[in-house]
């Protein structure tokens, strides 16, 4: 929550300043490169720009500006690159190349000096202050958050701005709600498998969750959309077999479509962790985490991954291994 806080402060009349000189650009689409979280942060940003701000989002190929030498030639289009340590060569190549193409770029990255951010024409510091854990949470939820900025700069619209000033209390609120029942998910210590959901908005939260899960505890979790989830990997759900699915579903659109998916899957027996600010819904769960009321479903990304990534936490400890130090990983990974 602080450094959401701390961001907000430190970067809001930059990002009003950046949406300004966007406007004055004939843009027509966004393209954004990222690996890993910061590419959740990125599938975030397609249901933002998209609903809000009426802006279709594509998430950039990098192999084809770096491995194949054969980058697209773009037109109209605002190219972003999002990265934590803003060193990673493929993604520095994707706005390189676009800014030579003459299109507008912006780096969102938590060092102003990087690499990354001297490519790009603009930039969004994340002032998360140092990350010391290999596994990325705040620098993931203040991206969430500098793109949540973006939009609503973009739009002029105040009551969105007072909204945005308000996770941090939201993000406080839900770190003490899901220390509630966070001990519960010890039962899972010993699972080899299982899976996230979410929807819409929070489609990236469900990706960003079972990421953690994997880095942290080397559980094989697969993320979903609900409809895809139904599609076909129900199969894999077996009774007697324990299996868990952690369901991300806070107030909005696509909430009724989730409790509907809680109740179907328990009935192929799968056990169900469930991250939502509804009752009814909670009280489907056979793991219960309450997210605090009244957050707008645009925002609620931002505080939703919080317990996923508590989840994570626990297991890691449940199962004694060192969460800071995940096995097999180092804190800035470059790819080409």
């Amino acid at each position: 929550p602080e450094a959401v806080r701390q961001f907000l402060a430190q970067q809001e009349n930059n990002v009003i300043q950046i949406a300004r000189k966007i406007l004055e650009r004939n843009i027509t689409h966004v393209i954004i490169a990222a690996r890993g979280t910061s590419d959740n942060a990125a599938r975030y940003s397609q249901y933002l720009f998209g609903a809000n701000n009426h802006i279709p989002v594509a998430l950039a190929t990098p192999s084809l500006y770096t491995l194949y030498e054969s980058p697209p030639i773009l037109q109209d289009a605002l190219v972003v690159g999002i990265s934590q340590s803003g060193r990673s060569p493929d993604i520095v190549s994707v706005v390189e190349t676009s800014r030579n193409q003459g299109q507008p770029t912006l780096a969102i990255t938590n060092d102003p000096e990087s690499p990354l951010a001297q490519a790009a024409e603009w930039v969004i510091e994340l002032h998360a202050g140092e990350e010391r854990a290999v596994a990325a949470t705040k620098t993931y939820t203040t991206s969430l958050a500098a793109m949540a900025l973006l939009s609503t700069a973009l739009l002029g619209d105040q009551s969105r701005s007072d909204d945005l000033n308000r996770v941090p209390l939201w993000m406080q609120s839900a770190l003490s709600m899901t220390t509630e029942n966070l001990g519960r998910i010890e039962r899972y210590t010993y699972i080899s498998r299982s899976a996230v959901i979410g929807r819409g908005y929070n489609y990236s939260t469900a990706f960003e969750t079972a990421l953690k899960i994997k880095e942290l505890t080397r559980i094989v979790t697969e993320p979903y959309s609900s409809a895809d989830f139904l599609h076909g990997p129900i199969s894999v759900i077996e009774a007697g077999f324990r299996f868990p699915i952690l369901v991300i579903a806070p107030s909005g659109k696509t909430q009724a479509d989730l409790a509907g998916f809680i109740a179907t899957v328990e009935e192929r027996g799968a056990d169900t962790v469930v991250v939502s600010d509804h009752e009814d819904i909670l009280s489907l769960a056979d793991v219960p985490l309450r997210l605090p009321a009244g957050i707008p479903e645009w925002l609620s990304p931002i505080i939703a991954i919080i317990p996923g990534q508590m989840v994570a936490l626990q297991l890691t400890l449940a199962k004694g291994l060192n969460p800071d130090q995940p096995v097999g990983l180092k804190k800035v990974t470059e790819t080409r």
